[in-house]
């Protein structure tokens, strides 16, 4: 075996090194500059410490501060790990559990030895994490035998990482990272030192409780959530992100605006209010339209269908726990005694709409010339889904989907989604949202369908985005291992909004798995039964969550068009009340949305009221509007007024409220 290894750098250079030799080492050899800007690497594509030593060739590439996600990454792992030991430097006798990092920061789970941690201690634990940080703690990766390092954490009263440490596969490697005299079992990667970490780029954020392990039958613990950044200016730009975003909560603005509320007699469903089921019917009278200028057959199918139909398409097996089932009889009940359930066949109500589409196309012989098919439904679907990752209307149990499927013959697939992924862009554009990302989700571990089936389906969606030109840097392109459904691979489409987040809405899929499964085939051109392509797609996903990130993107500012109220006529004096009814009048006639307020209060405390409710245009009329016909416009978010007769307020009012799809 040679001593020297040969590390390939990513300008194409290849450095021979002494077997040992350091990625920090490495980058120490190319340069101070890259050496202290180096926080980590990747050797063969995995990322490690710069002090863990290279035993065999390999390529590397240094992690530096402008590899944002690996550099975040490490610097909120890294605050987990002082968070840790600044909690037991605090409250002595707390057992430590596990500390990951998240997509905006970290937590972590602590057994408090006296009680548990509440949101008063985070400013003493902030604290000491800075002394911790100040220390400048070199983090020293040690490899233990798995016997020796149980033995420890007994010996030490930290139960939770022992029983951890005991089941974990024979053949993995212990490992812990110490500083100083503190450590904790991990994988790492961690950065150098805790001084590489900004004492002033983080905050913890609150306390909440927690179960070991996620078992509600095991003991509770306290878990403790930061917020960690690169630097200040981050953590800065971040809390004004989350400030802005609790302004924006849909649950708080569909309640000033009357929009719809949410109760435990029907726990993951939405009880919908006229206002709100207005703006509803505007956006599915929009989608409706689109559709159907896109040759789109709508259809309606049942809630509640038979197991056996389940088993046969392949969602009994792999859906089973999140869907709602029940017997397709129930025996009688005397009085009040307890329904017990039936042993009958059982049914369930449809987490999806897809097996349902399948039968209505197998009605009647279908030939080549009938495809493309294309099946739209706004089907009411259920999902039991946990109830902690219920979330107002953006995570729901009952919810009702745009979705359509399209069965096709496999020579038209790349036309069929370039076509969808037009119709999508128009779509987002009219609601609203400008940026968006396509990411294509491949093939998971757990899947039905051949590999070759596979290649296939997954090089049609590629095929597909890159006849649209959205296969590119500016669309953020990017394709998931992983990360497809069971039947089939799958184009994401994440809406960027109005302050930055992402929200994975639309979604189109390749499936040959499922009419294979439910026995679906066309007459080809040649006379023999052949089965179609269903492409599974949704432009909003669900009306209920899309609906959500409307009120949030927009903060209840609509546009015109979906605004439930579109124009209060609000009165200055009471002697403007039969001219207001008469605003109101002609504003109905002209299909205009409209309320009055006759109030007798002050038109600022209308004015204030009306604002909070997010109602686009107040129409003020007093005595001297009714003498000249006119109406003073205060529009949501303008300063001042302007004066305009009824007959031009209603033109200007009509075109703002036309929506986008019948103005083209």
């Amino acid at each position: 075996m040679s001593d020297l290894l040969n590390i390939a750098l990513p300008d194409g250079s290849v450095r021979q090194v002494a077997r040992g030799t350091t990625p920090g080492e490495i980058a120490a050899a190319i340069g101070p500059g890259l050496a202290k800007a180096a926080l980590a690497a990747r050797v063969d594509g995995e990322l490690r410490d710069l002090d863990r030593p290279l035993e065999h060739d390999a390529s590397l590439a240094l992690v530096t501060s402008r590899d944002e996600a690996d550099a975040l990454e490490l610097a909120r792992h890294d605050y987990a790990h002082v968070l840790a030991e600044a909690v037991q430097n605090l409250f002595p006798g707390t057992q430590i559990t596990f500390g990951p990092s998240t997509d905006d920061g970290f937590y972590y789970d602590f057994a408090p030895k006296d009680r548990p941690f509440t949101d008063e201690d985070l400013p003493a634990i902030e604290a000491e994490m800075r002394k911790v940080i100040g220390r400048d703690e070199k983090l020293v990766r040690e490899v233990w035998d798995r016997d020796a390092l149980i033995a420890k954490w007994q010996a030490e009263g930290e139960s939770f990482k022992a029983e951890w440490a005991a089941g974990l596969p024979g053949h993995e490697e212990l490992t812990v990272y110490r500083s100083g005299q503190w450590m904790d079992m991990c994988r790492g990667p961690h950065l150098q030192s805790t001084g590489k970490l900004d004492p002033n780029a983080f905050k913890l954020m609150r306390v909440s409780g927690a179960y070991w392990r996620g078992d509600q039958n095991n003991p509770q613990l306290s878990r403790i959530y930061g917020t960690g950044w690169l630097n200040k200016k981050q953590l800065d730009a971040h809390l004004v992100r989350l400030e802005e975003a609790a302004k924006r909560d849909h649950r708080r603005i569909g309640q000033d605006m009357d929009l719809f509320h949410l109760q435990a007699e029907a726990h993951g469903s939405v009880f919908w209010h006229p206002k709100g089921f207005i703006l509803w019917r505007q956006l599915e009278a929009y989608m409706r339209r689109r559709l159907d200028a896109a040759g789109y057959d709508e259809v309606k199918t049942p809630q509640l269908m038979d197991a056996r139909q389940w088993e046969r398409s392949g969602h009994w097996g792999k859906y089973r726990e999140n869907m709602f089932v029940v017997p397709d009889e129930i025996p009688s009940a005397e009085d009040d005694a307890p329904i017990l359930s039936g042993t009958s066949d059982l049914m369930a109500l449809k987490p999806m709409n897809c097996p349902a589409h399948v039968l209505i196309f197998k009605q009647g012989i279908k030939s080549y010339r009938d495809l493309p098919l294309r099946m739209a439904e706004f089907g009411c679907c259920h999902r039991n889904e946990p109830h902690g990752a219920l979330h107002g209307i953006m995570r729901v149990r009952q919810f009702t989907q745009d979705d359509a499927h399209i069965f096709a013959r496999p020579d038209q697939l790349t036309v069929e989604v370039a076509e969808f992924c037009d119709l999508l862009d128009s779509v987002y554009r009219d609601l609203g949202f400008d940026t968006y990302a396509i990411k294509l989700a491949l093939r998971p571990d757990k899947r039905f369908g051949s590999d070759e089936m596979w290649d296939w389906s997954e090089q049609q969606l590629r095929d597909a985005v890159a006849a649209t030109g959205r296969a590119t840097a500016e669309y953020g392109w990017e394709e998931l291992p992983g990360e497809g459904a069971f039947y089939a691979p799958k184009l994401e489409f994440h809406l960027t909004d109005a302050i930055g987040r992402t929200w994975q809405v639309g979604t189109i899929q390749t499936d040959t798995v499922l009419p294979e499964r439910l026995d679906a085939s066309y007459v080809g051109e040649d006379g023999a039964r052949h089965r179609p392509v269903m492409l599974h797609r949704a432009i909003l996903g669900t009306f209920e969550r899309f609906i959500g990130i409307l009120i949030e993107h927009h903060a209840g500012r609509f546009p015109l068009w979906l605004s439930p109220v579109q124009a209060v006529v609000a009165t200055i004096v009471s002697d403007a009340d039969d001219y207001a009814n008469n605003v109101l009048a002609k504003l109905a006639t002209a299909g205009l949305r409209a309320e009055g307020d006759l109030r007798n209060e002050k038109i600022n405390y209308k004015v204030r009221e009306h604002s909070l409710a997010k109602v686009p245009h107040l129409l003020v009329v007093g005595k001297r509007e009714a003498e000249e016909g006119t109406v003073a416009i205060r529009s949501l978010g303008v300063e001042g007024q302007r004066t305009m007769s009824i007959e031009d307020a209603i033109a200007w009012l009509r075109d703002e409220a036309t929506p986008p799809d019948l103005k083209r």
